[in-house]
């Protein structure tokens, strides 16, 4: 039995290391760029683009799952694309051709940051990779904090297609039907089930624009008047 053995002099494993830095470098810039431009990326499952599809013909939708199935990242996905205007080939959903104003909420000001910022924007406490969110780095055009809420943002501007922005506030349940008044909008987007009064007000402030509303959530309330809405409503 004989065996070869194979090796590098000195001087090629020297004259390689450049090469092989400059794959790593690349092979990181590579990585960066798709962190910083994930809606490029997104595929949805059947039931999220069922979800989405439906904003075509429905004002109002309802994605309705367990935990850790995807519901909330396809929130977040659909509104990166109506707060950017990038619409990929495959979509089929409501289509916004201008810049707009947008709301996105949870139920508390901490849960609003620890969801919804996270997914569109990115790591809360982590400003640095602000941008890597299902919106892209590039398009994220400011950023304006909240008062109260470590690490949480009030609202950001968010460049659109046309070369008008795009704004997006968040909000949250907690904080009454008062603040959820006065304001004109293309959608607003509940990120769990919001009380009746608070989906409501929310609804309002998108007739004026025939726009949309979006809940996703986990049951967790049982049968609450707005999940008997849209059952209701689907059952006619």
């Amino acid at each position: 039995m004989s065996l070869a053995t194979m090796s590098c002099s000195d001087d090629t494993a020297h004259s390689l290391r450049p090469l092989l830095q400059q794959a790593l470098e690349l092979g990181r810039e590579i990585q960066r760029r798709k962190q910083r431009n994930r809606l490029a990326e997104y595929q949805p499952y059947s039931k999220q683009r069922e979800f989405h599809d439906a904003g075509a013909v429905h004002r109002e939708r309802l994605f309705m799952a367990g935990n850790q199935l995807g519901k909330t990242v396809a929130g977040s996905f659909e509104w990166a694309m109506h707060l950017t205007g990038k619409y990929p080939d495959w979509w089929q959903g409501r289509r916004f051709e201008t810049a707009g104003r947008y709301w996105a909420a949870g139920e508390s000001g901490t849960s609003t940051r620890d969801t919804v910022q996270k997914l569109l924007v990115g790591p809360p406490e982590k400003e640095e990779e602000w941008g890597t969110g299902a919106i892209p780095f590039a398009d994220l055009v400011d950023t304006q904090r909240a008062r109260g809420i470590p690490d949480a943002l009030d609202s950001i501007v968010v460049k659109h297609v046309t070369g008008g922005t795009s704004t997006c506030l968040f909000k949250s349940y907690e904080q009454g039907r008062p603040k959820w008044q006065g304001d004109t909008l293309q959608g607003v987007w509940f990120d769990e089930e919001p009380p009746q009064d608070i989906y409501t007000e929310g609804l309002t402030r998108t007739n004026a624009t025939g726009g949309i509303t979006m809940i996703t959530f986990t049951p967790l309330k049982g049968m609450s008047e707005v999940v008997r809405m849209f059952l209701q409503a689907e059952a006619l």
